[in-house]
């Protein structure tokens, strides 16, 4: 069970950090006026975001997620730590669609207000991620996989 956790965790930090890495250049992108090409990776940064989601999910439900399995007087601050991210993700993820709904609809000065919010902030979903991540199977000996409530303390 402990290899499926850790390579659905590295699949999904995989999916997460490239989502990233396409939401920068579609902005780089759109900077250029390279409109077709924006519109091309930024959907592929919107698909890469949802199979990060999806992944994510399918990991959650059939294995758990992984509690924190550093020293204990970290465990609290990576709590609180994790709770962010959580916030800041889900932000993320539905200023994402916000944004992706818009422009699909046309509606582009409405697109072009929210997307430079929506990109902001998922680098910022994705750089707490990454700490998550390093934390949670880098640094520290992964801790007992558990179900999602009781992951982040509820």
């Amino acid at each position: 069970m402990q290899f499926w956790s850790t390579f659905l965790a590295d699949l999904n930090e995989l999916f997460l950090l490239t989502s990233a890495a396409a939401v920068a250049r579609g902005w780089w992108l759109i900077r250029q006026h390279r409109v077709d090409s924006h519109r091309r990776t930024m959907l592929v940064a919107s698909g890469l975001a949802s199979a990060f989601f999806l992944s994510y999910l399918v990991k959650t439900l059939l294995i758990g997620d992984t509690t924190f399995g550093g020293p204990a007087r970290l465990n609290t601050p990576y709590l609180v730590f994790l709770q962010v991210h959580v916030i800041l993700a889900t932000g993320a993820a539905v200023l994402g669609v916000v944004t992706l709904r818009r422009a699909l609809r046309g509606q582009f000065s409405r697109h072009k207000a929210v997307a430079p919010w929506t990109a902001a902030m998922w680098f910022v979903a994705t750089g707490t991620g990454l700490v998550v991540f390093l934390v949670l199977y880098v640094l520290f000996a992964p801790g007992p996989t558990t179900n999602v409530l009781r992951a982040i303390g509820a």
